[in-house]
C-alpha cells in the first residue's frame, strides 16, 4: 500500500525515529525500525475509521507515542511477562514489544474494536503478543491472569490510586506496575499512599526530561499478595478511589 502524502498520509522514516529516540537516549536495533514504521502505517490507516489517537503527524508519533512509550523499557526485566492495562492504540506496550522481542506482552482493553486493531498489528508484525477484550477489573480476577505478570504498564489518564487498583492485582509478588505520568507526580503519589498500602505495595518515581515535556514513570512494587477484595467490581475504582 502506498502511504504517500497524495493519499492523505504523511510518511514516517527511520531518520525520524532515530532522532526521536536519540533525544532521550534510547537505543533501538536497526531491524526494529521497519516494524515501528509499519505500526505507524496501520495506526494511521485505521485511525481514519475509528478514534485511536489524536496525534497523527509522523514526527509527533515518533516522539510522543513511540519514544515516550520506550522510556520505561529499561525498567522491565529480561524475558518478562508484561500486561498493558487499558492499551488503547497500543501505547506503551506495542512499541516495547517491537523493540524488546524477549517481552511477552498481553494487552487488555474494554473496547472490542481496539482489541481487533491490536491483534491485527500483532499478526502483521509477527509479534509474540496478544490482546484481550475485557474490563481490567474482570481480567484481574481471571485465575490465568491474576498474579501472573512480572510487570504492568499503564499510560491512561487516571489517578494513581485508580491505576494501582487496576494493575497491581495482575502482578506476581515482587513485580512492578509502571505508570506513565506528567507533572505533579510527587503530589499524586503522596495522595495515593493509603491506596498503595491497602494494595500491599510501595512506589518510587523515575524522572525523565524530554523535548515534549516533563515525564515521570511511577514504579509501584508489589510487596505481598493482593487482598482478595481488590480490584473491586467494574467502575468502582474510578467512582470511589481508594484512599
Amino acid at each position: 500500500m502506498d502511504y504517500s502524502c497524495e493519499n492523505g498520509f504523511s510518511p514516517m522514516n527511520e531518520q525520524m525515529l532515530r532522532r526521536a529516540f536519540a533525544s532521550v537516549g534510547i537505543l533501538c536495533p536497526d531491524d526494529r525500525l521497519p516494524l515501528l514504521i509499519r505500526y505507524f502505517e496501520l495506526l494511521t490507516e485505521r485511525n481514519r475509521v475509528m478514534n485511536l489517537t489524536r496525534i497523527t503527524d509522523p514526527e509527533e508519533v515518533a516522539a510522543k507515542h513511540f519514544a515516550d512509550s520506550l522510556l520505561g523499557m529499561s525498567l522491565i526485566p529480561e524475558n518478562a511477562s508484561v500486561v498493558d492495562v487499558g492499551s488503547g492504540a497500543g501505547f506503551p506496550g506495542l512499541p516495547i514489544a517491537i523493540v524488546r522481542p524477549d517481552v511477552r506482552l498481553t494487552m487488555v482493553d474494554s473496547l472490542a474494536k481496539r482489541v481487533a486493531f491490536l491483534n491485527d498489528v500483532v499478526r502483521e508484525l509477527g509479534l509474540g503478543s496478544r490482546a484481550i477484550h475485557a474490563r481490567a477489573e474482570d481480567a484481574a480476577r481471571d485465575d490465568s491472569l491474576r498474579a501472573h505478570f512480572d510487570a504492568a504498564l499503564s499510560r491512561a489518564v487516571a489517578p494513581m490510586n485508580v491505576l494501582a487498583e487496576l494493575t497491581v492485582p495482575f502482578l506476581k509478588v515482587g513485580g512492578a506496575s509502571l505508570m506513565y505520568k506528567g507533572p505533579g507526580t510527587a503530589e499524586e503519589l503522596e495522595a495515593s499512599k493509603g491506596a498503595l498500602s491497602k494494595l500491599r505495595s510501595e512506589a518510587e518515581i523515575v524522572h525523565f526530561d524530554t523535548p515534549w515535556g516533563v515525564r515521570n514513570i511511577v514504579i509501584v512494587r508489589k510487596l505481598e499478595k493482593t487482598p482478595s477484595a481488590y480490584p473491586r467490581k467494574a467502575g468502582t475504582a474510578s467512582k470511589k478511589p481508594l484512599n
